[in-house]
């Protein structure tokens, strides 16, 4: 059955016709040479937005976030991170591969850490050990159902890795999602570390693309590892001019999604045997097990998927829903109602 509802992830999203008419429009040049102006108005503009000094585009939030270890980092050093982030669970073993680090995992409460729990996990200067180098946070949280990491804990951690004379990078994948939840702005959250990572093709439905945004000393290495990682494109600025759109008129509407998230989870809520707690759905993620329906998280994508939903499994009986600027108000009423249809047939 051709597919009308896909909830997998906000990175299914396909650029809107006026994204499209702002690609095919953009003035563009040789990135590799730094010649391209709509790639440079994007860094300029993110740049500023995180209120960093630079920021450099690339291919993807992998590479952005890879990109930024390797520069905090070298061969045998230790990450502090926490055991479900997107770094450690989801980028291919890029820190082991490319960085040459290990990763020093803790468990956090829906993907936040206490500055408490990273002080412990700060190894001691002996030469038996790994150097504690970088820590890495996530916001929104993935794994943590887009768990938005309250900025006072970030602040918290930024003055323990001060005294610690550590680094931190912030996967921000869905920074915005938590700016457009809070109203606290970019930079609040960024002036806290010391690099920063966004993403435009999940929320803001961008076709692709990620910046890293520091200090001009830090882009400038980020930038030599990004031609090593083989992260420069030419004439990107077809690309970056998407990014653009995307800032200047997306932003705003993801209160919608995340409006439509919460009407999810509140109606999956009412759903006999489906375990969720929509108090902790903050931004456009929805976590939830059916283990008391009888029911494997398989089978039950398979089933809607056979109704033209799709859905992705996350575990034997967890599920994870994502919401974006291409699911409508009544897409999650005929997705619901789905839902209820296929687990009280079992």
């Amino acid at each position: 059955m051709k597919v009308h509802i896909d909830l997998r992830s906000d990175t299914v999203t396909k650029p809107t016709p006026a994204m499209r008419k702002a690609m095919a429009e953009a003035e563009v040049g040789d990135d590799v040479y730094g010649e391209d102006p709509t790639v440079n108005a994007l860094q300029e503009k993110i740049a500023q937005l995180l209120g960093k000094e630079a920021s450099l585009f690339v291919p993807s939030g992998t590479m952005a976030n890879q990109l930024a270890i390797k520069s905090h980092t070298q061969p045998g050093d230790e990450v502090i991170i926490e055991a479900s982030s997107h770094p450690f669970n989801f980028e291919g073993g890029a820190g082991a591969a490319l960085s040459g680090v290990q990763f020093h995992c803790l468990e956090g409460r829906r993907g936040i850490l206490d500055a408490s729990q990273i002080e412990e996990a700060i190894r001691p200067l002996d030469h038996h050990f790994p150097v504690t180098r970088l820590i890495c946070l996530e916001n929104t949280h993935n794994r943590g159902g887009g768990a938005i990491y309250p900025v006072e804990k970030i602040e918290t951690i930024s003055r323990l890795a001060r005294d610690r004379g550590l680094l931190i990078h912030l996967d921000g994948a869905r920074l915005w999602n938590a700016s457009a939840a809070t109203r606290i702005p970019l930079c609040e959250y960024a002036k806290w570390v010391d690099s920063v990572s966004v993403c435009l093709s999940k929320g803001l439905g961008a076709p692709i693309g990620s910046l890293v945004a520091g200090s001009k000393i830090l882009i400038d290495r980020v930038h030599r590892f990004r031609k090593m990682f083989g992260g420069g494109m030419r004439q990107a600025g077809i690309i970056a001019a998407a990014g653009i759109y995307a800032i200047d008129h997306h932003i705003e509407r993801l209160k919608e999604d995340h409006k439509n998230a919460k009407r999810l989870a509140l109606g999956l809520n009412e759903i006999r045997g489906v375990s969720i707690h929509p108090e902790n759905v903050e931004t456009n993620i929805i976590l939830f097990d059916i283990s008391q329906t009888g029911m494997t998280a398989s089978l039950l994508t398979e089933e809607m998927k056979k109704n033209g939903v799709l859905i992705h499994p996350i575990g034997k009986t967890q599920v994870r829903l994502v919401t974006h600027l291409d699911v409508t108000e009544e897409d999650i009423e005929t997705a619901l109602n789905l839902f209820k249809e296929v687990l009280h047939r079992k």
